[in-house]
């Protein structure tokens, strides 16, 4: 059996097999700035592409090649280059595949950051960005100008948990020589591969699920050889470089990841059901509920329907406010996918950065919570919620 044909199971176990000869059980920490050569030869070939035995760090190492080795391998992909956080790889994506005079699509609801990075830093660097309703393939399609170079999508987007068809995105941009990048982060690799589906770059904030446990800050981009080699180009000048020991967690985090994530998918569709039949709560907004309005979709793009779900409290910002502050085993905290449950106020938070306005364009009602759903047992979490809502 071939590396490629091995079960999820198997490769979040031995996919990183390879990148360096050691008889080390569990993966070795280089925790060192730079490299020796044995030639000026050698010095000079080690910093011509990305490599784990480069000659600095920020050029490459062998802990980090080995998360980029076993994330690549999860998601079916090439080649992946970590980041020292899921915006660091957004943005270095971004910034070295597009330039001045070009155009990027993307949808209307993105994460906090990559909203900013599209609606305030590119369009100073010359760089314009159409964004559009997500559930709307044909707005995609109208939005291509001649000068478009990138389609971003986001699927489950945060906090709304709307989806992007992400198949029909890649077959438009496809036709029409344009790159695809789709953030993954929501569902993971366990839920979602969306270089199967035709997306040519996948993006996740290492910090949440890959990782799983609230202890270190990464990010990762999935692709072709090509699209990742141009992509490090940019990256060892912008210096977003990964952390050996933050890449070593990584991978000690990666080791379970189908567990988790499959406990994440269970306990999260028994909350979610729980809130939905509950009288204080208006909408529940969770991908793999049947009254989701893109449940179809989701079914046919995901395996599962992931951890995170969003639900609008009756009575308003003030209500939200007053469930947030009675949670008790359920923490307030940003962040999401890991070992433990947190909860966020969306419209407070979404307010704070992207303003009032910037939130109702998001699509983040006043009453909003959104909720990580974490590996407690579900009863537990269900009185708690039961507790806070009362």
């Amino acid at each position: 059996m071939t590396g490629n044909e091995r079960q999820i199971e198997t490769l979040v176990i031995h996919g990183d097999d390879g990148v360096e000869q050691t008889h080390d059980v569990a993966p070795p920490l280089h925790l060192t700035s730079t490299f020796t050569a044995d030639s000026a030869t050698e010095f000079a070939s080690m910093a011509t592409e990305p490599r784990h035995d480069s000659y600095y760090t920020r050029y490459g190492n062998p802990t980090v090649a080995r998360a980029e080795q076993l994330i690549a391998r999860l998601e079916g992909a090439e080649a992946a280059l970590l980041a020292s956080t899921g915006m660091g790889a957004i943005s270095t994506t971004v910034l070295g595949l597009v330039g001045h005079g070009d155009h990027i699509v993307a949808q209307q609801n993105h994460y906090m950051g990559t909203s900013k990075l599209l609606s305030e830093l590119l369009p100073r660097l010359g760089v314009d960005a159409t964004l559009v309703d997500q559930t709307d393939v044909g707005a995609f399609e109208a939005a291509i100008t001649p000068r478009t170079r990138l389609i971003a999508v986001e699927s489950p987007a945060n906090p709304t948990m709307q989806l992007t068809d992400l198949g029909a995105i890649a077959s438009i941009a496809r036709a029409r020589g344009i790159l695809t990048l789709a953030d993954n982060t929501f569902a993971s690799p366990i839920n979602q591969r969306p270089l199967e589906l035709g997306i040519d770059l996948s993006v996740h904030a290492g910090t949440k699920y890959l990782g799983g446990h609230h202890d270190l800050l990464a990010g990762v981009v999935c692709g072709s050889k090509a699209l990742i080699g141009k992509i490090w180009e940019s990256a060892i000048v912008l210096g977003a470089t990964a952390s050996p020991f933050d890449a070593w967690l990584l991978i000690r985090g990666l080791r379970t990841l189908p567990l988790r994530v499959r406990q994440h998918n269970d306990t999260a569709q028994v909350v979610a059901a729980f809130l939905e039949g509950h009288p204080a709560v208006e909408s529940v907004f969770y991908p793999g509920l049947d009254s989701h309005p893109q449940h179809a979709l989701a079914r046919r793009q995901m395996t599962g329907f992931g951890g995170v779900l969003s639900f609008g409290v009756s009575g308003g910002y003030a209500a939200a406010q007053a469930f947030m502050a009675r949670l008790e085993l359920v923490q307030q905290a940003v962040s999401l996918g890991g070992f433990e449950s947190l909860a966020v106020h969306a419209a407070a938070m979404w307010e704070g950065t992207l303003g009032d306005a910037g939130a109702v364009a998001a699509g983040v009602q006043p009453n909003l919570i959104r909720l990580s759903v974490g590996l407690e047992h579900p009863d537990d979490l269900l009185v708690d919620l039961e507790r806070a809502l009362a």
